[in-house]
């Protein structure tokens, strides 16, 4: 296998960016970026620490994000599995990116920046959803934002109802821990599941 191994290399292989594509890139949001980012209620969150890169999946019953000001995004931490890949990572090194997605839009919207962790009582409370609080939230200063080209989300028909994959074909979570550990309870993970997850979706 050729390996490509350097910069110039690459840059041939590819020729310039386009004009368009250089251009859409802010240090704000503008209305219109505002707008699009109002509109997602799931963000991947990429982040980077001593051990590597981490991407997690974030959603949210409406606006995944809440927009403090032009340049500034919080983004709450809902109930999950513990594991705070990403929020170990923040602390030790500030830099995310994010990826948000609008269903039915073929756009994608993108923010680099850095962020902070917040477990102040006050902020928490300001995200209340039926009496439950975030145990963080995490506050991102944007460093630049732009929408992505729309060719990778219509190459994979992301919304398109014909596309969709019937979860019967796809293999269970208990199905999966049980493929990464052989004695795990499958079955059990799997009837207790959903009412598992309508109790702690917050």
């Amino acid at each position: 296998m050729q390996v490509i191994s350097s910069v110039e290399e690459l840059q041939v292989l590819y020729g310039a960016a386009s004009e368009a594509s250089l251009k859409k890139v802010t240090s704000v949001l503008t209305d219109a970026y505002r707008v699009m980012i109002e509109h997602s209620p799931f963000v991947a969150l990429a982040t980077v620490g001593p051990e590597g890169l981490d991407c997690s999946p974030r959603g949210d019953r409406s606006c995944v994000v809440r927009i403090l000001d032009d340049k500034t995004l919080a983004l709450p931490d809902w109930r999950g599995n513990n594991r705070i890949d990403s929020l170990l990572n923040i602390v030790r090194d500030p830099r995310v990116a994010l990826m948000f997605l609008i269903p039915g839009s073929s756009s994608v919207m993108r923010v680099n920046g850095n962020a902070v962790l917040t477990a102040d009582p006050d902020v928490l409370a300001s995200f209340d959803i039926d009496g439950k609080h975030p145990r963080t939230v995490t506050v991102i200063e944007i460093r630049e934002v732009y929408f992505q080209c729309a060719r990778a989300v219509m190459r994979a028909g992301l919304w398109d109802a014909e596309a969709q994959i019937d979860p019967a074909r796809l293999p269970s979570p208990g199905t999966m821990l049980k493929a990464a550990q052989a004695d795990f309870d499958a079955e059990s993970y799997d009837r207790e599941w959903p009412g598992r997850a309508t109790q702690s979706m917050w």
